[in-house]
């Protein structure tokens, strides 16, 4: 629950969101666009390959849980 607007604490939230439905529940609505982001998966290659056990079966899961396709 956001309390900081409904206590007059702050004027304006800014928060990340995808469906906008925690701020309806908490009685919010958007009012700008900041900016518009995404989320990336950075491994670094030569942890990937002394790691072959854990990372790739790590980035499979979320290749899988975000729906992207596997890379060729």
């Amino acid at each position: 629950m956001e309390l900081a607007p409904s206590l007059g604490l702050s004027g304006r939230i800014v928060d990340l969101v995808s469906s906008g439905k925690t701020l309806a529940e908490n009685g919010l609505v958007e009012t700008a666009i900041i900016s518009q982001v995404s989320a990336r998966l950075i491994v670094n290659r030569a942890a990937f390959k002394m790691m072959s056990g854990t990372i790739p079966a790590l980035v499979q899961a979320f290749r899988e849980l975000s729906g992207a396709r596997a890379a060729a």
